[in-house]
């Protein structure tokens, strides 16, 4: 691709918040009354780059305190499967996932971490969190 040329998934970038890409099921969470971190984990993220179109892989791993509701994994499994094909950049990829688990969830805490993977000798660490009540969780 040459280096003025904008690839397509270049411009869905601006509008990234507003993509639609479907609802995460979540399940009533009876212990909300104990302080749990759940932990989720898959190394079989993908996306697509958007500046090159090639395929990025991650691992990728949630953690969370639940509030009243846990994320359901089996719908998590497929809400995930959906950037397969989206060409998104790294660091908002891992931004609209924290974003839509929030949505759904509403936990006290979380944080999603994505590992991608190297590309050109590269790897990218993202790290994008959430809390309900801020001051409750600083030291």
């Amino acid at each position: 691709m040459r280096r003025n040329q904008i690839s397509s998934y270049e411009n869905l970038q601006e509008s990234v918040r507003e993509l639609d890409l479907g609802v995460i099921d979540t399940v009533r969470y009876v212990y909300n009354d104990k302080d749990t971190v759940i932990t989720i984990k898959t190394d079989e993220f993908t996306s697509i780059c958007p500046k090159t179109s090639l395929p990025d892989f991650a691992k990728l791993t949630i953690y969370y305190r639940p509030d009243k509701l846990l994320i359901e994994l089996k719908s998590l499994k497929f809400y995930l499967h959906k950037y397969r094909n989206l060409g998104i950049f790294q660091e908002n990829a891992i931004s609209k996932i924290l974003e839509d688990l929030v949505k759904s969830a509403s936990p006290n805490f979380m944080m999603v971490v994505g590992e991608f993977n190297p590309r050109g000798g590269l790897s990218t660490r993202i790290v994008s969190r959430y809390y309900k009540d801020r001051e409750s969780f600083e030291d």
